[in-house]
């Protein structure tokens, strides 16, 4: 049954649920100089103890809170909060009975602190009994392998995965240490590196959408490739990445895509590349280092996305990207110009608005 108060029996601020004990592993209480070292920041020393995190207008007294955006500041100067992670320009306005934590990252030093008094659940090594792993596949001991889970022959997993219930690892897919699959995920003609994660439902390795037409109908092509995932990389829930047909489908070190995307055959996405929801990459389409997509955008195949790249959500991209670039649109363009075409736009619909009848 719920708990209604406003405390759990450790004292423990539970009014947002924000890290309910029922599903997020918790540490502490941590000292003050904790938190600072944590957050990469500086703070006043004090001799108090935080039991957890909390948003700016839920935080009580015995917890800490951030502000990265000004649009936020009512909040800052109304919180209960015992400390709050704030940039340095913004300390003035941390009410008094509040301790500023300082730190020119906000977001980075919140990332840290959250992952202090709620570190990841540990991890229990072993085989569930209900899980079938072909005896070829060579399972690291410390790695956690869940119920109804199906591992092919001549399968690796490194040290320390976790493996979720009913995900699918086909045969010949390698994991690298630290690498966590979600529930019913697939993964099978691919190589992956260390830290990757995958998340629930998605798709990787399948053959791509590629086919040839012929007087009697279509040809399936055959999709020889892999895909090849790199270090440190995530995958969103119920994302596809193809693997490849003629060369392997890539993604590089860093990058993070979120759900629902779809990665098509041959696709190289190079490194620290941010991927939205809902966007499809066509295939054999190049999107270099350090790329920014925004959510439903489309790319046309057999692209060139040039490096440090920002495309705007809902853009359609049929032509190659120089570098750096700022595109929005669809077709896609540079956004300046986009943004004056829409100014345009208005100021002719307000002058025939003026004269029209509804």
């Amino acid at each position: 049954m719920r708990n209604y108060l406003p405390y759990d029996s450790e004292g423990v601020n539970v009014t947002s649920n924000l890290g309910d004990p029922r599903f997020f592993a918790r540490s502490g209480p941590h000292s003050l100089a904790s938190i600072a070292a944590a957050a990469e920041g500086t703070a006043c020393s004090r001799d108090i103890l935080f039991r957890g995190v909390a948003p700016l207008h839920e935080a009580g007294p015995d917890q800490v809170s951030f502000l990265d955006n000004r649009r936020y500041l009512p909040a800052l100067e109304h919180t209960r909060a015992g400390a709050v992670l704030v940039h340095p320009d913004l300390a003035e306005h941390v009410p008094k009975g509040t301790v500023p934590i300082l730190t020119p990252s906000v977001y980075g030093s919140w990332a840290r602190v959250a992952a202090l008094f709620h570190p990841p659940a540990p991890l229990e090594g072993g085989i569930h009994p209900m899980a079938s792993v072909d005896p070829t596949a060579a399972i690291h001991p410390t790695a956690s392998i869940a119920a109804f889970v199906s591992i092919g022959a001549r399968a690796e997993v490194g040290a320390h995965c976790c493996i979720a219930a009913g995900a699918v690892l086909g045969e010949g897919v390698t994991l690298g240490p630290d690498c966590r699959i979600g529930a019913q995920a697939s993964i099978s003609h691919a190589r992956i590196g260390a830290r990757v994660y995958i998340c629930p439902g998605a798709r990787i390795g399948q053959e791509g959408f590629s086919f040839a037409k012929t007087a009697t109908g279509f040809l399936s092509i055959p999709h020889l490739g892999q895909v090849i995932i790199e270090d440190d990389v995530e995958i969103g829930a119920n994302s596809t990445v193809d693997r490849g047909s003629s060369r392997d489908t890539r993604i590089g070190q860093g990058t993070r895509i979120d759900n629902l995307a779809q990665i098509g055959h041959n696709v190289e996405l190079g490194r620290y590349c941010v991927i939205v929801a809902q966007v499809g990459i066509s295939g054999s389409t190049t999107v270099e280092d350090f790329v920014q997509v925004g959510g439903q955008v489309g790319m046309a195949g057999h692209l060139t996305i040039g490096k440090g790249s920002q495309i705007g959500a809902q853009a359609g991209v049929i032509a190659d990207v120089p570098p750096n670039s700022r595109l929005l649109g669809s077709p896609a363009q540079p956004a300046s110009l986009f943004l004056r075409q829409v100014a345009t736009l208005k100021r002719l619909v307000g002058k025939r608005g003026s004269s029209d009848t509804p």
